[in-house]
Formats: structure tokens, sequence, C-alpha cells
């Protein structure tokens, strides 16, 4: 289809790769680094009480942005400081935009409203919070003592921000190729569906960026839906199903620290099913 379809296969990727650096390099690279640099600083006590690191996860993933929570729960879990139980259901919960990008983007430039962006936000961190309690439920049978978490010894790192840098930089370009390649995708099919059927061409592109991109989702759901009473919802929907680009962010970067990806899923079912209704609620 790339081939065939050379000119809007190309578009796609501009779009994308614009999309990138306004909507999310800004927003997500500054808390990338700091989520790293924070991870790799040197800490007297490593023995701490399991709540204690649950929250930890939850604090520094959950207001990262996409796929800062990730990258948090796979540096704890190859840090010692977590099981292979206790990442995965904390990758499912530690799973959120940033405020930056919600408040700062979505609420003042597509719901022009800065409040909408609050409650919004406010929306998916009540869902999280509510999969994250029912999460330590099931965390709190986990048996592994601590020294079972405390192997292997982390090496010692002498110049922590240096080392967030360096690991942020793979991080962002792994963000990014996704989000281009997955846009220039949603271009094409949304093109070659409104060809071969009956189909509205605003509707076939939104569906088809948000199953790909999420960011070029929103975008596309904003351009062609902008004013509708649907519009605000629509939107939540959309960041909660994330989009498959993000999943394959968070899918390698969890695959780098043998995380498994069950309750990862469950947790993006449960975020679809709720985030909009408690937006409504909250609207």
């Amino acid at each position: 289809m790339f081939i065939l379809q050379p000119g809007i296969a190309h578009e796609g990727a501009m779009a994308g790769a614009q999309l990138f650096v306004h909507a999310l390099l800004p927003y997500l690279l500054p808390y990338i680094i700091l989520t790293q640099w924070l991870l790799k600083m040197p800490t007297k006590q490593r023995i701490t009480k399991p709540w204690r690191r649950f929250v930890k996860a939850y604090i520094l993933g959950s207001f990262g942005g996409f796929p800062v929570g990730a990258v948090t729960v796979s540096e704890m879990k190859k840090n010692g400081e977590l099981s292979q139980k206790q990442s995965a259901f904390l990758l499912a919960a530690c799973h959120a935009p940033g405020p930056m990008f919600i408040i700062g983007f979505v609420g003042t430039e597509l719901f022009g409203q800065i409040s909408l962006g609050w409650k919004l936000l406010a929306a998916i961190h009540i869902a999280n919070i509510l999969f994250f309690l029912i999460a330590l439920l099931f965390l709190s049978r986990d048996t592994h003592t601590a020294s079972d978490l405390l192997q292997p010894t982390p090496k010692q790192i002498k110049a922590p921000l240096l080392e967030a840098l360096k690991e942020s930089s793979n991080v962002i370009i792994l963000v990014a190729t996704t989000v281009i390649f997955f846009s220039s995708l949603g271009m094409v099919l949304s093109t070659v569906l409104t060809s071969a059927f009956t189909v509205d061409m605003g509707i076939a592109k939104t569906i088809a960026l948000s199953f790909f991109e999420m960011t070029s989702g929103v975008q596309s759901a904003t351009d062609h839906f902008f004013g509708q009473p649907i519009f605000p919802f629509l939107i939540a929907a959309i960041i909660s199903m994330n989009g498959l680009s993000i999943h394959m962010q968070v899918t390698v970067i969890a695959k780098s620290a043998s995380i498994p990806m069950i309750p990862y899923y469950l947790g993006r079912i449960w975020s679809v099913a709720l985030v909009p209704i408690i937006f409504y609620i909250i609207y």
C-alpha cells in the first residue's frame, strides 16, 4: 500500500513527525529524563516496604506520560525492587498520559478549555487508582521475599544524569519511530477504506488513526468532530484506547525486563470502559 500510495504515505509520515515534535517531544522528554535520573540516583536503604515501592512506581510512572510508566516499572524490575508479578500489575496501573500533554495540548489546544483538560486528567487517574487498588489485592499475596527482590545486585552508576540522558534518547527515538510509522500507516488505510467503501473520510480517518496512533487520532477527531456534543468523550475514548503505537512502545520496553503483558492488556480494557464514563460524570 505504501508503494501504491506514496503521496499519502508521505503525507501521513509528515503529519506524524509534526505531531511528535509539536505535541509529544516538549511534553514527554523532560519527564523521561527526570524519571530515569531519579531511578538511577544512589540510595542508602534498598529494602523498603512493598507499598512504598508501589507508590513510588505509580507517582513516577503515571505522571510522566506514555511510555514513562513502562520505563519506570522496567527500571525498578531490573534494579531488583519489583518481582515479576509485581512489575506485571504495576505496568498496567502505572500507565497514563502526562499532565503537560492532557492540560497543555488536549485541554488548551484541542478543547480550548484548561478546566476540561484537568477533568479528563482526573478521570484517567481515578480509573487508574481504582485499578491500582485492585492490583494491590493480588500483590498482597505475592510470596517473594526481600532477598529475592535484591537479586541480582544492580551495578553502581557513577553519573546518573548522563546515564539518564543516554537511556532517555533511546526511549524518545522509539516513540518517534512508532508515531511516524503508524501515522503513515493509518493515513494510507483510511484512504483505501474511503475509496473501497462508502464511508465518510473524516470518520474513516479518525477510526484508522485512533487505532494505530493516539496523537494523530485525537488531532483527526478535532479536525472532523470539533463542536459536536460527542467530541470531548470521543477524545477521552481515543486517549484511553492509546493506539497500537503506544502499545508497541510499552511492549518493547517491558520485554527488555521480561515483564508479562496480560495484566497490561486487562488494564487497557478497564481504561477504555471506565475513563469516558467517569469523564462524563464529572464533565
